[in-house]
């Protein structure tokens, strides 16, 4: 056997194309390039005990998938819980979020997330594009990332909303995202995330533009504004999205984004920004929470692939110090949303918003589409094909989240059955992305 090819035995190994379990498959990888050589199915058994040996890994017994992919990423953020987004973006130095996120990384890829798709550096600026770099050199580990460096957004679309803004008095703050405005603006600000070295182009279609109408509570004991509109989650609260770009803009974006050969993610949580984005041909809508059937039909009829987030949904609304039954309520709209999505055929993919919620935790997405109703197999395909699908297919350069030949060998083994016990992809025991073995708790004996 070539030193550079390592045999690797299953026996429940999940097809993410055929979205089935398939018994007794071994995969030959190359390691000189990161690829599977072959998959084939053992005609003659093997010695019941453990095989492993230096050219041969042996992960009968437990569940085998494709390497999982987080398709919305943060890798600059940590917990809200632990830190609100504001303090992080205006109150750590760079070097804490660095290293931070050099944590993130780890966590992440130890529990079997081999791919991030990273939408914005929340005031880091190109940061992410020489974080991802860290990792393709080999010099940190963790998962492979596609970034989008800064997302962009209209003027004063998306950027952090303080009072005290007098010139030459007030603090200044960090930039969030890159300003643009009218066809000729946007298609230059796509053609400066491109130079700055962007896999990915991402824009607010919108946002919460006039959040300082009826300011937020900025510290505890800061006074509430009386009187304001009503709190309800969705539209008709105090603070409610507005689209942040007309058709044409979103148009343009879509075309500049094309013409690089970059996919093309939108933030978008109402039904209007929703369908504007679909149209324009965007290949993700991010979030898209609100309720409506012609926002689903929108992504059906332009094959968009809708990465609800639910993880940071169920941390905003049931993670509030203000929880209430509205909240509840809110959330499970959401779900049956969702649901509903993938009941009209919509293509979903898995993305939590990590970040806002701790990187190593991802799993939590895959249980909310579970909770919501949608198949296991299902699941996993959004968590893997069609992860790799929203990172932008085959522009990605490399293909994953399959395993078969031609493929990256990435490829992650929990102990259990995911079939009988969910708790299963918690407990991972197996990590290799691109060819090389990050973790693996060794078994002195298969089933």
């Amino acid at each position: 056997m070539a030193e550079t090819q390592l045999t690797i035995h299953t026996s429940t190994l999940f097809d993410s194309k055929s979205k089935i379990f398939i018994p007794d498959v071994s995969i030959e990888v190359d390691t000189s390039t990161g690829l599977i050589a072959r998959t084939y199915e053992r005609s003659q058994p093997l010695p019941h005990e453990n095989v492993s040996n230096s050219n041969t890994i042996d992960l009968r017994g437990l569940t085998v998938l494709p390497g999982l992919v987080d398709a919305h990423t943060h890798i600059f953020l940590h917990g809200y819980s632990e830190t609100p987004s504001l303090n992080q973006m205006r109150d750590e130095s760079l070097v804490e979020r660095v290293v931070r996120a050099t944590n993130h990384a780890r966590d992440a890829l130890m529990a079997g997330f081999t791919t991030y798709r990273d939408l914005g550096t929340e005031g880091l600026r190109d940061a992410d594009v020489h974080f991802r770099n860290t990792i393709n050199r080999g010099i940190i580990p963790g998962p492979r990332m596609f970034v989008t460096t800064e997302c962009i957004a209209s003027s004063g679309g998306y950027e952090l909303r303080h009072e005290n803004s007098l010139p030459g008095v007030g603090n200044s703050v960090v930039r969030i995202s890159d300003p643009a405005d009218g066809i000729y603006g946007v298609r230059a600000a796509v053609r400066r995330r491109i130079g700055a070295g962007a896999d990915i182009i991402k824009f607010y279609a919108d946002y919460e533009k006039r959040r300082l109408r009826f300011p937020a509570q900025a510290w505890p004991g800061a006074r509430r504004v009386q009187y304001t509109p009503s709190e309800e989650v969705f539209l008709g609260g105090e603070n409610p999205v507005f689209p942040l770009f007309t058709q044409e803009e979103m148009d343009a974006m879509v075309a500049e984004a094309r013409v690089s050969r970059a996919p093309i993610a939108a933030h978008a949580e109402s039904p209007e920004a929703v369908i504007m984005a679909a149209r324009a041909g965007v290949t993700t809508i991010e979030h898209g929470g609100i309720p409506n059937n012609e926002a689903l039909e929108a992504m059906r009829e332009n094959r968009t692939i809708f990465v609800p987030t639910l993880a940071v949904y169920d941390e905003e609304l049931r993670g509030a110090s203000d929880y209430s039954d509205n909240s509840e309520r809110g959330f499970r709209e959401i779900l049956a949303h969702t649901k509903a999505a993938y009941d009209k055929g919509v293509k979903l993919a898995c993305g939590g918003d990590t970040g806002a919620f701790p990187h190593g935790e991802n799993v939590r997405e895959l249980d909310f589409m579970l909770d919501a109703g949608i198949p296991l197999p299902d699941v996993l395909q959004a968590a893997t094909l069609h992860g790799w699908e929203a990172c932008g297919g085959d522009l990605c350069g490399r293909r994953f989240g399959s395993v078969e030949k031609g493929y990256a060998a990435d490829i992650v083994a929990f102990d259990g059955d995911l079939l009988q016990d969910w708790g299963a992809l918690r407990r991972v025991n197996f990590v290799m992305k691109d060819g090389r073995v990050y973790k693996h708790n060794q078994q002195e004996q298969v089933s």
